[in-house]
């Protein structure tokens, strides 16, 4: 989504007089922690060592073997993809980073939902986010384990981070998938998509087709002149919610496209990009909702979250994020 070039030049007057620390990461090293080196986290070190964004990697995981295992084998790919620093470790090595990957958690089983899986995420997050706050981390978390909504929120209460520093993963995934669906059915080129997933990344989520555009024009009148019913989009929707589910039913496990969406977004932070991509992101005020992060798109930089950015949603629509909302906050109220 566009911004106006005033927007660009508060933000960029805001990062100007903002926290010396943060904006210093262009003139050091940049140092990135992993923490969880599952399928999603190893997938992420493989991406992250390919796109040579960062120079230094420490992998964290109560599997020590594996994690080193893991280094050695990532080892390989640096003389076809070029040097990076890559090494197993511990919380303690997040002193000094630049950005915290968080990936650690329990996978979801076929069936259960992500919200299921509330109770044993937290638990294990909040004895990962306390050890790293307590090394002298001053960077930025991003969270990528489920539900990541409402893990997002509690990495930011137990850290006691600023909101705009603790990002997660949200919706991106998703939109990512509604994207590849619609270009498949109108037949064109993904980058004549721009449509997102809103809400909450999981169940409660949906398509805000009512802002969606191909090639510039309203999807739903490029969607009438080619015959495609709202039936046809409100299918679209349940398969991009349930394809999630439908992939660990047939592997186990969905990996590669969340690893590349962590590693677009540590590029976006570290190299101050000023990127628009929907993430978990902290409302206050936006859509009617305050202090809980849910799926909306942002504007993201070496500072974290610069701005989230209020969808101009239709009535219904914005009547679901209030019910994906709602959903999400009496969770959190158990959790």
């Amino acid at each position: 989504m566009p911004l106006l070039s005033s927007d660009l030049q508060a933000i960029e007057k805001r990062q100007t007089n903002g926290d010396a620390v943060m904006l210093n990461q262009i003139h050091k090293s940049k140092k990135v922690v992993l923490v969880g080196d599952g399928a999603v986290g190893s997938s992420y070190a493989f991406s992250l060592i390919q796109s040579q964004i960062a120079d230094e990697l420490v992998v964290v995981d109560v599997a020590k073997d594996h994690a080193e295992g893991d280094v050695i084998d990532l080892e390989d790919v640096m003389p076809m993809a070029g040097p990076m620093g890559i090494r197993a470790g511990e919380y303690s090595d997040a002193k000094d980073a630049d950005l915290v990957v968080i990936t650690a958690g329990v996978p979801r089983k076929p069936g259960e939902t992500r919200l299921d899986l509330v109770s044993k995420n937290a638990r294990i997050l909040e004895s990962i986010v306390r050890t790293i706050v307590d090394s002298g981390f001053n960077g930025i978390f991003l969270v990528s384990a489920n539900p990541v909504d409402i893990l997002t929120t509690i990495t930011q209460r137990i850290s006691g981070f600023p909101r705009t520093r603790v990002i997660g993963t949200g919706t991106s995934l998703d939109s990512a998938r509604l994207q590849v669906a619609l270009a498949n059915k109108f037949q064109v080129n993904l980058q004549d998509i721009d449509a997102n997933i809103l809400g909450e990344h999981g169940d409660s989520s949906f398509a805000a087709y009512d802002e969606a555009t191909i090639r510039g024009r309203a999807l739903r009148t490029v969607a009438m002149e080619k015959n495609i019913t709202d039936d046809e989009l409100d299918q679209i929707e349940v398969d991009v919610r349930k394809k999630g589910g439908k992939i660990i039913g047939l592997k186990g496990a969905t990996f590669y496209g969340v690893a590349y969406g962590l590693t677009m977004l540590t590029r976006a932070i570290l190299n101050n990009e000023n990127m628009v991509v929907p993430v978990s992101a902290p409302l206050s005020g936006e859509y009617g909702l305050n202090d809980i992060y849910i799926g909306s798109p942002a504007l993201i930089n070496s500072r974290g979250i610069a701005k989230v950015i209020e969808e101009p949603l239709s009535a219904d629509e914005k009547a679901q994020m209030i019910r994906s909302a709602r959903q999400m906050a009496e969770v959190l109220m158990n959790a």
